[in-house]
């Protein structure tokens, strides 16, 4: 091996130290290296795990906050139903008491109208009497009982009431 130029014990602690090369840099700098490159690479993978979660906590509080404004909408227009409703109920019951209160001032009208006809009814059958009284009274100049003609005159007029009712 001499006539190639190598030299044996020069090749054995060229080898030696190449192995004991690879032996220190494998121990002190690729396992330190490997060791570094693997925690980056959790790190990184932590993070894009973080990211993705997040990106579906966003979804999530956004379709939640969907799904708050579509039923705050819902009850708004439940509340203004419920007052239109109210409102319409509100209306139907003063028209109501309207017309009730229009019917009892009608219906106490119309008692007081025929309390003033039976009351003048009454007037005018007294004052009639008297003028009859009056009448027969000079017509046969004597004076007659008033009471007796009083009645006299009453059944007349009751008896032609009910002649023209009939």
């Amino acid at each position: 091996m001499e006539g190639l130029g190598i030299n044996l014990p020069s090749l054995i602690a060229q080898l030696f130290n190449f192995g004991l090369l690879l032996v220190l840099l494998y121990a002190f700098a690729y396992k330190p290296i490997i060791k570094m490159l693997d925690q980056r690479s959790a790190r990184i993978r932590e993070s894009m795990e973080q990211t993705e979660h997040i990106k579906r906590q966003a979804e999530q509080a956004e379709k939640e906050t969907a799904r708050l404004i579509s039923e705050a909408s819902k009850e708004g227009q439940k509340i203004v139903d419920q007052a239109v409703q109210i409102g319409e109920e509100t209306k139907q019951k003063a028209k109501q008491d309207a017309k009730i209160e229009a019917e009892r001032l009608i219906t106490k009208a119309k008692l007081e109208i025929e309390r003033e006809r039976d009351d003048a009814i009454a007037e005018l059958r007294s004052a009639f009497a008297d003028l009859t009284i009056l009448a027969a009274g000079k017509v046969i100049d004597r004076s007659l009982d008033k009471e007796q003609h009083r009645q006299l005159i009453d059944k007349v007029l009751e008896e032609s009431k009910l002649l023209d009712v009939n």
